[in-house]
């Protein structure tokens, strides 16, 4: 695996760097933000790293013009700027998650590995054929988002659920067994909505697993990750 560090800090891009190494996994590193954008280009990372305080270019700008030109490498923020309102904003940009800094090591290590096992299924579907219908969109347990209409089923019949509910399902249906952060989930189902409650989202998964009860589907609440949804052993 190959992972590109963008980070200026020095100390800690030699410990990280040191440490993913000793896992096996190959670092490339890069200090300025100016320069950072190249050498994405360059190295064709796995996973990026990415730091949001950067000399020469601001992290966010860097993702959003990365974005832009579809650079679609999957993006873990690292930074210490924890606030709310820049996490919302890195995962509506692009990022894919965000982990403020301090963190744990192996936890780091685990949300990267995940990452990159999920880009490499993401090339492998993408080489099936297309066989199946234009409006089939994911589908995990019998549950399935049509991605025309966006009405989810149960074994080929709608599911009955409020629009909010909805967008939580088709969300985790699209990365199944993959947590997602109760931000970028909350940027997904209430959009810009205003004075969104922090536990808000809390409410919707709380609803949606007693609607799924009937199904072989189940969320699992992962602390300080997020949700997933899981098959039901």
């Amino acid at each position: 695996m190959n992972l590109l560090l963008i980070e200026d800090n020095a100390a800690m891009q030699a410990t990280l760097q040191r440490s993913f190494e000793r896992r096996g996994i190959r670092v490339t590193c890069c200090g300025d933000g100016a320069q950072a954008l190249a050498r994405w280009r360059e190295c064709k990372p796995d996973v990026v790293l990415l730091d949001l305080s950067l000399p020469g270019r601001d992290g966010l700008e860097l993702l959003s013009d990365a974005r832009a030109e579809k650079l679609g490498t999957p993006v873990i923020i690292l930074t210490a700027r924890g606030t709310v309102g820049d996490r919302i904003l890195g995962l509506n940009i692009g990022a894919d998650d965000y982990l403020p800094k301090p963190f744990d090591l192996d936890e780091l290590e685990a949300r990267v590995r995940a990452l990159a096992r999920r880009r490499q299924g993401s090339g492998a579907q993408a080489g099936l054929g297309s066989g199946e219908s234009s409006g089939d969109g994911a589908s995990f347990c019998g549950l399935r988002a049509d991605t025309l209409s966006d009405a989810v089923y149960h074994m080929g019949l709608p599911l009955e659920l409020p629009p909010r509910e909805a967008a939580l399902l088709r969300a985790l249906l699209a990365r199944p067994g993959q947590a997602l952060s109760k931000e970028r989930l909350s940027s997904l189902v209430f959009g810009d909505a205003d004075e969104v409650q922090p536990d808000a989202i809390e409410v919707v998964a709380y609803r949606l697993r007693k609607k799924l009860a009937a199904t072989n589907a189940r969320i699992v609440t992962l602390r300080g990750l997020g949700y997933l949804l899981k098959a039901e052993s």
